[in-house]
């Protein structure tokens, strides 16, 4: 099991910081995820930057996604439902994709946006989880393949 995180005895936190690592560099994504929780509280002037994080990560999980099924010599993009966890750890990936993807800023910075904007049901990231949706919308025809 995961110990959550000493500031805000979060797992959710945790696991956030864990995804956001690189190389190993534990403390480098501790001190972007705390910068960017700061700036989400000086931004949004709001006691508990941590509620917004929880609905941009809640906003950001999709609830289908598509999976590749080879039937017969064709190869179909089934829809498939998505499990909690997984839904979760494609919402942090999408949410630290997209501020990486930003240009000019620090980290910090750029995942504080993020954050404020995927509370509010816009930006990069939801934009993913919106194609995702409309991927699987698109091939319902081949629902019957997901066994």
């Amino acid at each position: 099991m995961l110990a959550a995180d000493p500031v805000y005895d979060s797992e959710l936190a945790a696991k956030f910081i864990n995804i956001l690592m690189w190389d190993g560099k534990k403390s480098v994504a501790r001190r972007a995820f705390y910068n960017a929780l700061e700036e989400v509280k000086k931004t949004t002037k709001l006691d508990n930057p941590m509620a917004i994080m929880e609905e941009a990560i809640k906003n950001v999980s999709p609830s289908l996604e598509v999976r590749s099924r080879r039937v017969g010599g064709a190869n179909y993009q089934v829809p498939r439902e998505v499990r909690r966890e997984r839904a979760q750890t494609l919402a942090f990936r999408w949410i630290i994709g997209a501020a990486r993807s930003r240009k000019g800023k620090s980290i910090a910075n750029k995942l504080a946006e993020e954050f404020i904007l995927a509370s509010k049901n816009e930006g990069t990231a939801i934009k993913k989880k919106e194609d995702t949706h409309r991927m699987a919308e698109a091939n319902r025809a081949f629902a019957h393949f997901a066994w």
